[in-house]
This record gives structure tokens, sequence and C-alpha cells, in this order.
């Protein structure tokens, strides 16, 4: 705006605006070559020889073909990046002003104006069609055989809730029952797969194992990520999600593997959900079934936990909860005695 008030000022006092080519206009354009070449060289400099600081390794059997993808789409677009990128600047030095050359105006071109239309269209099809493949695989139904593992998202923390080893299988929540007393997942004690249901603060699971993740938030919206699975799903109030993946490495062996003692997994919230955000991480154990199952066996049950909870179990649901949870329970016992 400054520039061209200056040259209406300058027509105005009767000046003539001066259109002939200067030097700074050749050194301008030689800038703009040294830029798109210093620039291009820096990018694929870092790019490659830093690739193994912001890359991880892969643990699960999907993480492969989502990498894939990953990897096509990024060529897809570096390719059409440096294309545009010379071509821009290739055009801003070959076309800069010479005196006596006009430019030649084309008011359409229908077969470039097909190309740039068509040949994008194709590229973006296939790529969401892949992808949309993958997203219908994990997130679809998980096998019979399927360790089944809730998640509960909170400000500021992971919770995570397991089936007991007698029945295998969650009970029924409701977040009508939630409270602030000890029933953080909100468990339905009428419903006796909720009997031995325990919960943990660190996630464990088998490898070689399927894994379906049943997620849901109590407050605000998180998101799970786990990186090294190239697991990542949103925990949104009141819409429960899930994720299907199966491990491929135990902790142990990505430890041999990075040469490190000290990795451990981990899972992060990727979604900014408070003041606290930073601090929501959750410890993540991968190992073999034999030990995981053992793991399982030491864990307390819920209920044995907080057994002021036994009386909202049904009457005659009681002594099944009590055998259920682990309680130890006498011919003669009351639920009082149980309770204390």
């Amino acid at each position: 705006m400054i520039f061209r008030v200056g040259n209406l000022v300058s027509i105005a006092k009767g000046g003539v605006v001066d259109e002939k080519s200067s030097t700074a206009n050749k050194v301008n354009a030689a800038l703009f070559i040294v830029f798109m070449v210093g620039s291009l060289g820096l990018f694929f400099w870092y790019s490659f020889s830093h690739f193994h600081e912001y890359t991880l390794p892969v643990a699960s059997v999907h993480g492969k073909h989502t990498d894939n993808l990953f990897w096509i789409t990024m060529w897809v677009t570096v390719i059409a990046f440096v294309i545009i990128s010379i071509v821009m600047f290739v055009f801003i030095y070959q076309y800069q002003y010479k005196e006596g050359r006009k430019a030649k105006y084309f008011p359409d071109n229908h077969y470039l104006e097909l190309a740039w239309t068509i040949i994008p269209a194709i590229v973006l099809a296939v790529l969401i069609f892949t992808g949309l493949r993958a997203w219908n695989d994990i997130t679809s139904p998980a096998s019979k055989d399927a360790e089944v593992i809730e998640l509960v998202a909170q400000q500021f923390a992971w919770t995570a809730r397991y089936p007991g080893v007698k029945d295998k299988e969650l009970g029924k929540v409701s977040y009508k029952l939630i409270d602030n007393f000890g029933n953080e997942f909100g468990l339905d004690l009428s419903d006796k797969h909720s009997f031995d249901d325990f919960k943990s603060l660190e996630l464990h699971f088998p490898v070689d194992q399927e894994i379906l993740l049943k997620i849901r938030a109590k407050d605000v919206l998180h998101s799970v990520f786990l990186p090294h699975f190239r697991v990542k799903m949103d925990a949104v109030p009141g819409m429960p999600t899930q994720f299907k993946f199966k491990a491929t490495k135990t902790t142990q062996e990505m430890r041999d593997e990075l040469g490190n003692p000290n990795f451990n997994y981990e899972l992060a919230c990727t979604e900014i959900c408070g003041r606290g955000h930073f601090s929501m991480k959750m410890p993540v154990v991968v190992e073999s079934q034999e030990a995981y199952e053992a793991w399982k066996a030491k864990q307390e049950t819920w209920l044995k936990q907080n057994p002021g909870y036994l009386e909202k179990v049904p009457a005659a649901l009681k002594e099944a909860a009590m055998i259920q949870a682990g309680m130890q329970k006498d011919p003669g016992a009351t639920v009082a005695e149980v309770k204390q």
C-alpha cells in the first residue's frame, strides 16, 4: 500500500514511475534461487540425518501397516511440495522483469484444469480408501479370544479395569453409578460379572495376543496414545470408543533391542485436557502370557478392596459376590463380619 501510494504521489506531481529493470531486481531473483536450494537442501539433510530421533520402533502387528501408509503419504506430499517449490522459484527467476517482454494471457486451459483436478483426486482417493480399510480393521469387533481391558480417563489420571480370572468378562457399568467414594467405574453390582473385576494403575497386557481396549472418559475429552504400538484413540465423554491391536515385543525385548535397561512403554494423553494434562501418563508392561496370568492372579478384586459396596449387591447374589470377589466367608458369618 505504501509503495502504491508513493507511485500515485509521484504521478500526481508530474513524475514518471520507473518500471525499467534494475540491478536489485536481478539480485532478488537470484536470491530466490539461493533460498530454494538452501532450504530444500537443509530440509532433506535434517530429515535423513536425524531420522532416528523422531521415529520410534514399532511393536505391534498393525503398526507396520500404518507406518507404511504414513510414509507413502509423506512421500506423496514431499514430492508434490518439492515440484511446486522448484516451479515457483524457477518461474520467479526465469520470468523476472525484462524490458520489452510481454506476458501471454490464457483465459482458460481445460487440459491443465483436468490434469490438476483428476490426478490429485485419484491419489487422494487411493490414500483415503487404503487408510479407511486399516481403520475399519482396528475398530472392528475383536475375536472371542481377545483380552478385553477397559481404560477410563479423567482429569488427570488413567485407570484400567480388568475382568477377573474366574469369569474373564467385564461387568456392566453405568455413569449414573459413579460416585466419589470408590465406585470410579460406575460398576453395576447387580451384574454377577462385576464381582471379580479389578482395577490397576498400570496397563499390563500379554505379547502376541489380541487386545481390545474399551475406552471412555468421565469428564472432558482425552486421547489414548501408545506410541510404540501405533495406538491412538480419543476418549470421549458419553461415547465409548475402542481399539484392537496385537503387541509383538515384550518390555524386556524392547529393552534389549534399544540397549536401554531402563526403557518402559508408556500411555500418554494427547488431548489437552486441562492444567494437569502434562502429568497424565500411565506405565505400560508387555509380558509373556504366563507372566501376565500370574500378575492377574495376584490382583485383589475391586469389591474386596471396597467391601462397603457389598451392601449394594442384591441379597440373592451376596454369597456369590463374596466367593467371586475372593472374600473369606465362614458358613455362619454375616455381611458385617465380612466387611470388617
